[in-house]
Formats: structure tokens, C-alpha cells, sequence
């Protein structure tokens, strides 16, 4: 960190060392000059029944709360790049939402909320939706808002923006950098800038880290939510397959897709599942699915009685991490929950097998999506072409291997993609998660929070939830409660009751580089 004794001029010169480190010039709501730490620091870490309240007694309403989240945003986000545009109607949506609860309406815990979506979910409105390609900027707007956004603005949210994200849900080039896109550039960690944020939702998972919203949205694959929630220190639920519809978000592969939400607290990430999940028509493997409110399971005794599978051998190396997770298996017992070393194997054919399966979906998928959208770039062929065709902006850093090796597979009729989508799924599931589960009479999983872990999960279709625990190395780490089709409530009270014993969450200050790296991991 940079001293903080160090020249004004100079500070700002190289950018942020952290909001609280040193003053800052910037313009607030007002236009008069206020410092960096002031840029209404009362919404650090406020929650979402916080803000309720305050706009139950009136100290603030849901349009000055839209305007201290976009200062924030425009003060601190330049040196984050979290956050591609602000909605242009995000105040008149707000100003709405304030008339309704003066008239004694109040349509949801999210009523008057501002929440922050990623850019691969479909908005009908000024917005853009685009992958992070410079190939949607100029597309058609969606006819229609994304199933969840359809629910967000039921339930009275204010849609502040849309964040940025590894470009195509990094889903482009083998040696692509999270949290990279052509149109919004690189996104950076708010802990130390120059470290990775992780994983496809790296800007919604930075932004809601950074409190630049009150919650977020991120979807994911394979560890898109659970990966940049874990790295920026939030809360990520990554639903059942099936329990969030996917109809208006721009996909990979519809064997794993999901969106889930992103916050700072168990409670926020709960009441948002509450708001998107359920039934659509339009993605039929929603069809069973019913409104629930998650908040009810929300209990600091949680643990009590729970069996718990434990992945020990995924702890890190070093004894840093071996001390903090042995202090959170102590945590669990301590909260009455019941300890079973467990293991899952991985096959032989499993990474190859999991790659063939989404490369043959995500051509068939996006082509579909293409379609609809009426983009002048109607098939994953056409995007290639595009790239190639602007080098210089879409490419400069790496390729897309993956869009050519997807592009020159077959149909989802092929015996090869028919395989190995059986296999994973064997392994993910009967050989993996359920005879775990099933065998030793668990409640669900815990691990840390690694690509091994979330991997299992993402493949299986099944729900996981990552909470902040500690840090290693000056870094987030996280645990992860993996759980069986639909079980979020259980997982949800587990993971809420262990955030109340540990409160692990921690604040980022922005710090430029990170003591030790000479370049960003």
C-alpha cells in the first residue's frame, strides 16, 4: 500500500490506494467536491433490511439511495471497472417505487433495492446486453427482459446497471483472463487491483464487494458465480439446475447455465433467490418449480444436528490455510454440526468430457439466442468472423480456440457428445454427489471454496453456496455448502449460521498491488 504520507498530487497521479488510506477529490450527488471517504460511506456493507428501514422511517428514500450508489459508482468504479453503464432510468424507476410507498405499497424486501445485473442478461429498455462483444453493442434491444428481470421489477427493484464480465462468459479462448472484455476492458479485485477477480461474473461479484449495490446477479457454467464471489469476498448462490429460468440471458450450454445472486450477507443472497427463482414457460425445466421465501430459513442455530461431509484434502498447502479451515471444521462442531471425512474421485476422461459437452452445446445454444435476437451476427460462424475482422480491440490479448473448436463440432445427436455427457453427469452426480450424500446419510458437503468443489456441482446441475471465510495470503477464501437437487433452504440455513459464528466478511480498500506479486494471479 502506498504510504499514506505520500503527495496529494502524486496520489492521484497513480489512483486509489484505498478509500479510507488518503483523501480524495471527487464530485458528489451535489457537484460540490467531497473526498473519497465520504462518498457515503453509511452504505458500506448496509444490508438489505437496512435500507428498508431507513426508507420506512423516511431518512431515506429509494431515489437518494439510487443517487449514493451511482456516485459510488462513478467516484470508485474507474479504478475497478466493474460496471459497464448506469441505467438512464434508474432514477425514474426509483421515483416510482417511492410514489408506491408513500401510497402504503411495498411490493417486496426489494422494493426500491438497487441491484446490479451482468451483462449477459437480456433488458428491454436503453440498456445494452452484449456478453461484454463488441459485436452486440450495435444489436437489436431484446424484445423482451430476461425472465429474472421480468421478476426484478415485479417485485419493485431499481435496475442501477449492468456490470462487466469475462467477455462471453469466458467462453472464448483457452488462455482467456477473467474479468476481461472488449468492451468494458479489464475489471480488477478490490482488494489488491492488480489480482484476478475470477471467474465470468467478475464484475458483478467486485461491484457488490465494493458496495457499489446493494445485491447482484452473476450466472454461471462452471464457477462463474462461485469463483468471483469467493475471490472479492461476497456471498454466491449457484441454484439447481432448473430453479432459475435462463430464458433471455445468453448462454453457454443449458446442461449447467444458471443465474444466482451475489451479496454481501446470507440474508441479501436469500432474499434475492426468493425474487428469481420460479417458473417459466418459456425454459420448461422450470415448470415444477414454485415461489418460495428463502429469509425463513435463516437460522444462527443452523448447524445444530447437521451431517456434514467434509472435502479436507482440498485445503490448501500451506499452513495458513490449514489453520484457517481447521478453525472453521472447530467452528462447525462448536455449532453442534457432526463431521464425516468424505472424497469424490474424478475420472480419468473427466476434464476432456466436460469441455466436448459444452463446446457442442454452446454452438447449438448461442446460435439459437443469435437467432432470436435478430443481431446482425446470426451464428457462432459469424462472431468468429467478426473477431478476426477487429483484432486490434477483440483480441489483442488472446485468441478464440474455444468459438473455432466449438463451431467445427456436430449436433446434440452425436454419439460423442451423448457419451460424454453421460459419463460426467455418472460421475457428477450417482458417482459423486449423491453416493456421498446418499452413503453416508449427509445433510450436504462443506469444502473450501475451489474450482474441484464448485466443479462437481456445476456439472451435476446441483445447488452450492460459498460464504467468506478468512483470508489467506492477504486474499478472500470462502467455504462452499454443496447440496442435492432443491435443497437451497438447507443449504441456506447452514451457510447463514456459520456466517453468524464466523463474520469473515471484510471490507476491500482498493489497495493498487498486492505485496509479493509482480503480476496480477
Amino acid at each position: 500500500m502506498k504510504n499514506d504520507k505520500q503527495d496529494r498530487r502524486e496520489f492521484l497521479k497513480t489512483g486509489l490506494a484505498g478509500i479510507t488510506a488518503a483523501a480524495v477529490l471527487a464530485k458528489g450527488v451535489s457537484g460540490k467536491d467531497v473526498y473519497l471517504d465520504e462518498i457515503y460511506s453509511e452504505l458500506e456493507e448496509i444490508t438489505i433490511a437496512e435500507l428498508q428501514a431507513k426508507m420506512r422511517s423516511g431518512e431515506l428514500t429509494s431515489r437518494k439511495i439510487t443517487e449514493m450508489y451511482i456516485a459510488r459508482i462513478k467516484a470508485l468504479d474507474p479504478k475497478l471497472n466493474s460496471v459497464l453503464e448506469i441505467n438512464p432510468d434508474a432514477l425514474a424507476i426509483a421515483d416510482k417505487m417511492d410514489k408506491e410507498r408513500k401510497k402504503g405499497k411495498v411490493r417486496s424486501p426489494l422494493h426500491g433495492i438497487p441491484v446490479l445485473i451482468k451483462d449477459n442478461i437480456d433488458t428491454a429498455d436503453r440498456m445494452k446486453t452484449t456478453a461484454g462483444s463488441l459485436a452486440l453493442v450495435d444489436a437489436p434491444i431484446p424484445k423482451r427482459d430476461a425472465f429474472i428481470v421480468k421478476r426484478m421489477r415485479e417485485a419493485g427493484a431499481v435496475l442501477l446497471g449492468k456490470t462487466n464480465l469475462s467477455e462471453w462468459a469466458n467462453f472464448r479462448s483457452t488462455k482467456s483472463i477473467s474479468g476481461w472484455s472488449g468492451r468494458g476492458g479489464q475489471c480488477n479485485n478490490p482488494y489488491f487491483l492488480d489480482q484476478n477477480p475470477c471467474g465470468s461474473s467478475a464484475g458483478t461479484g467486485v461491484a457488490i464487494s465494493a458496495n457499489l449495490a446493494a445485491v447482484g446477479i452473476g450466472t454461471e457454467t462452471n464457477g462463474s458465480i462461485i469463483c468471483p464471489s469467493v475471490r472479492n469476498g461476497v456471498v454466491g448462490i449457484k441454484p439447481t439446475l432448473g430453479l432459475v429460468s435462463r430464458s433471455g440471458i445468453i448462454p453457454i450450454a443449458h446442461t449447467q447455465d444458471t443465474a444466482g445472486p451475489m451479496a454481501r450477507t446470507v440474508a441479501d443472497a436469500a432474499a434475492f433467490l426468493s425474487v428469481i427463482a420460479g417458473s417459466d414457460k418459456r425454459d420448461a425445466i422450470t415448470k415444477q418449480v414454485k415461489r418460495e421465501d428463502y429469509s425463513k430459513y435463516l437460522d444462527a442455530d443452523g448447524l445444530k444436528g447437521a451431517r456434514l461431509g467434509v472435502l479436507r484434502s482440498l485445503v490448501g498447502r500451506s499452513e495458513e490455510a490449514k489453520k484457517i479451515m481447521d478453525s472453521h471444521f472447530e467452528a462447525l462442531e462448536k455449532a453442534g454440526a457432526v463431521i464425516v471425512d468424505v472424497e469424490i474421485d474424478r475420472p480419468e476422461t473427466y476434464s476432456k468430457d466436460t469441455l466436448d459437452v459444452l463446446l457442442y452445446e454452446f454452438k447449438t445454444d448461442l446460435n439459437k439466442y443469435l437467432q432470436e435476437r435478430g443481431s446482425k451476427y446470426k451464428t457462432l460462424a459469424d462472431l468468429i468472423r467478426f473477431n478476426d475482422e477487429h483484432k486490434d480491440r477483440e483480441m489483442p490479448l488472446f485468441g478464440q480456440e474455444l468459438f473455432e473448436q466449438s463451431e467445427a463440432k456436430g449436433e446434440l445427436t452425436d454419439k460423442e457428445y451423448l457419451d460424454a455427457l453421460a459419463r460426467i453427469k455418472k460421475a457428477a452426480r450417482g458417482d459423486g454427489i449423491d453416493k456421498i450424500i446418499n452413503g453416508e446419510k449427509l445433510d450436504a458437503i462443506f469444502s473450501p471454496t475451489t474450482g474441484r468443489a464448485w466443479g462437481f456441482a456445476a456439472v451435476a446441475g446441483y445447488p452450492s453456496i460459498t460464504v467468506p471465510a478468512g483470508f489467506v495470503e492477504g486474499m478472500p477464501a470462502g467455504v462452499l455448502f454443496i447440496g442435492q437437487p432443491f435443497t437451497e433452504g438447507k443449504l441456506i440455513k447452514y451457510a447463514y449460521a456459520f456466517e453468524q459464528k464466523t463474520k469473515d466478511r471484510r471490507k476491500p480498500e482498493f489497495v493498487p498491488k498486492k505485496p509479493g506479486s509482480d503480476q496480477s494471479s
